[in-house]
């Protein structure tokens, strides 16, 4: 079974110097039909104005995963942590008994766009670490290739959850699949482009909750990225 969710249908917020789309509940947003899927809680897709950014604030008990489509962002933290982001980059905030930290767009003329995801900790209350790992292009083009792991395989980022994190990026016509493990449930994003699965078309910004299949297979029908999760 496959659950569309429209790029459209998202809760959207414009504060002027952040343009942000959350596909699951979050802060004033509210959908009880999309509260989260599985252990995945906030899928926000971020546009971020020159110079600005989130100040410094604190999390508990949450995996945070940053991905840039576009731009870069300046990390700080409360351990001492002093990074910036760029695309094909992958940044990993476990939270755990707590952290604070400040996300900015350091250019002073270009927006930053980028996927902030939410995944909630199999165990609460862990000490809290930063993560961030260049990804290898030659892995996802044209392949899924994993980001994210809870063993931290293939130089993957490691979070403390059962779940993991694959992206691939697809020429037009070109195909691809992933494999779900039985038991095992998959939420399907694209961030760029358009793709072809099991019949439905999904763009950018669509995303997807999948059960009960085995096998997810896709069709780029333009220069594509596409994010799959594997989840409990």
């Amino acid at each position: 079974m496959i659950q569309i969710r429209r790029a459209q249908d998202r809760g959207r917020f414009d504060f002027g110097w952040l343009d942000t789309r959350h596909t699951f509940s979050f802060g004033e947003y509210h959908d009880p039909a999309w509260s989260g899927f599985s252990m995945l809680r906030v899928l926000n897709e971020d546009r971020v104005l020159p110079g600005q950014g989130f100040g410094m604030h604190g999390h508990r008990d949450m995996e945070i995963l940053s991905w840039v489509l576009e731009g870069a962002i300046e990390h700080r933290d409360s351990l001492g942590n002093g990074e910036v982001l760029r695309p094909g980059e992958i940044q990993l905030m476990s939270a755990g008994s707590g952290i604070r930290h400040s996300e900015f767009n350091p250019s002073a003329d270009s927006t930053l766009h980028f996927l902030q995801i939410w995944i909630v900790p199999r165990v609460p209350g862990g000490a809290p670490s930063y993560e961030q790992r260049m990804v290898d292009p030659g892995r996802l083009d044209g392949n899924f290739g994993l980001v994210a792991s809870p063993d931290g395989r293939e130089g993957s980022v490691r979070i403390q959850q059962d779940a993991t994190l694959s992206i691939a990026r697809l020429k037009p016509g070109a195909d691809v699949s992933i494999g779900i493990a039985a038991g095992r449930k998959a939420w399907v994003q694209v961030s760029r482009g358009s793709a072809e699965t099991a019949g439905v078309e999904l763009s950018a910004g669509d995303g997807a909750a999948v059960q009960g299949e085995s096998r997810l297979g896709f069709h780029a029908m333009e220069e594509s990225e596409i994010l799959v999760f594997d989840l409990p």
